[in-house]
């Protein structure tokens, strides 16, 4: 286990090989910071994500990459040319050792190796393997090759994401692999547990598309229910005949805001247009002031309202939010239980007082560099057994010497060979 000792955390007992690139990296690090002993295998010179920026300080460095930092956390690091005959070996005396072995490698690219899952079990009947591709292993796309806009448009995301009068685009943070690798970190959890019950490994076949898909099910059951495709609106709602504004300008942001009917409505906009009509600001709610909660619930039904009088209503709001700061708002909306929410910036998130009270964020300690970085923490709670990031990502074969000699019984001299002649 890492450090000597036993790494408290539900999957304590578990090791997991790493073998994957960017495609793949966030599955072992899920799995690692449940507390697996996690063995991060990268060529020898270190993984190619190692040099996908940012970069910390804005210094290009494979050790400063702060994309690999994020992704790499409670893992020990090893490099292995698994090509060779030597590092074959190596990874075979590994994987008799493991639980799981997580690869992101093209489809057959391991079976050519004879590391393929087959050769694996023979050797550990117990193993797991967790394949991540762009399309999975079969059908005729599966030796496509895939970046994150390709997935975000061939499952469908992109095609809904942007303005109407513009050609689809991609959200602005690499998404479609992390999608991937939440999906095969559960995948690898249900097949830990029933070998539990089983003694059996088996290979799991992660497609990428497939797992984008999982996000896009409302526009296929749109389709397949009423034959209507989802289009792109920006940053507003289609709803009826009219598009609404799902976002207003403040003194210092945004503020999320739907102008709704019915029950919704009753809740957020008697409230809202009293406190405009307190401020001399009704503007096109003039003759909605004296509108209660049951008249809005009955009166007003958002698919039957007509683009003008949406317009007309926003253009009041945008005039009304845009002289309050975003902290004015949110504060009179709870105060007066209206659905209206500040849109956070990455700083806000960072002074957020509710993940500060949870301990969201948690400091990592980067003896190299003489500090702790600010990491974002676990999504959940556990009580028994916290979640935690046992370390930060390693550096590049950072563990040879740890896994090689004190666990495999490598001698020093035939490590020193190994790193001359590439096999580490």
């Amino acid at each position: 286990m890492p450090d000597g000792k036993k790494n408290e955390g539900l999957l304590s007992d578990y090791r997991i090989l790493d073998l994957t690139d960017h495609k793949g990296i966030y599955c072992a690090k899920v799995l690692g910071d449940l507390g697996a002993d996690v063995i991060k295998i990268e060529p020898p010179g270190g993984d190619h994500s190692r040099n996908i920026g940012p970069f910390y300080r804005d210094i290009p460095d494979p050790e400063k990459s702060i994309y690999w930092w994020a992704y790499n956390t409670s893992k020990r690091g090893i490099t292995l040319n698994i090509e060779t005959a030597d590092g074959k070996e190596i990874l075979q005396r590994l994987v008799k050792t493991a639980d799981a072995v997580v690869e992101s490698f093209p489809p057959g690219y391991l079976d050519e190796l004879g590391l393929g899952y087959a050769a694996l079990s023979e050797l550990n009947p117990a193993i797991i393997m967790t394949s991540i591709s762009p399309f999975g292993g079969t059908g005729p796309y599966k030796d496509w090759k895939a970046d994150d806009l390709i997935g975000w448009s061939m499952a469908g995301q992109a095609y809904v994401t942007g303005d109407d009068d513009r050609p689809p685009c991609q959200v602005s943070f690499p998404h479609c692999y992390l999608v991937a690798g939440a999906h095969a970190a559960s995948a690898t959890l249900a097949a830990l547990y029933y070998r539990e019950t089983s003694g059996e490994g088996q290979h799991i076949d992660v497609s990428m598309q497939e797992s984008v898909l999982w996000t896009t099910l409302l526009l296929v059951q749109f389709w397949d229910m009423m034959k209507i495709n989802l289009f792109r609106a920006g940053s507003r709602r289609s709803m009826g005949t009219a598009l609404f504004r799902l976002a207003f300008p403040c003194k210092d942001g945004h503020v999320g805001f739907l102008i709704a009917g019915g029950q919704l409505a009753s809740i957020s906009m008697p409230p809202l247009i009293k406190w405009m009509a307190e401020e001399g600001m009704l503007g096109a709610f003039e003759d909605k002031k004296d509108w209660r909660a049951k008249d809005w619930t009955e009166k007003v039904d958002a698919w039957a309202l007509t683009q003008e009088t949406v317009d007309a209503w926003e253009d009041s709001l945008i005039k009304f939010f845009s002289s309050k700061t975003k902290a004015e708002i949110y504060e009179k909306a709870r105060e007066r239980s209206m659905i209206i929410y500040p849109v956070s910036t990455t700083k806000d998130l960072a002074e957020n007082a509710q993940l500060k009270a949870r301990d969201f964020y948690v400091q990592v300690k980067h003896p190299e560099l003489g500090k702790a970085i600010t990491y974002v923490g676990a999504p959940y709670k556990i009580a028994e057994a916290p979640w935690r990031i046992s370390r930060r990502a390693p550096l590049i074969g950072e563990h040879n010497r740890e896994i090689y000699e004190e666990e495999l019984g490598l001698s020093r001299n035939r490590i020193r060979i190994f790193k001359k002649t590439g096999v580490i």
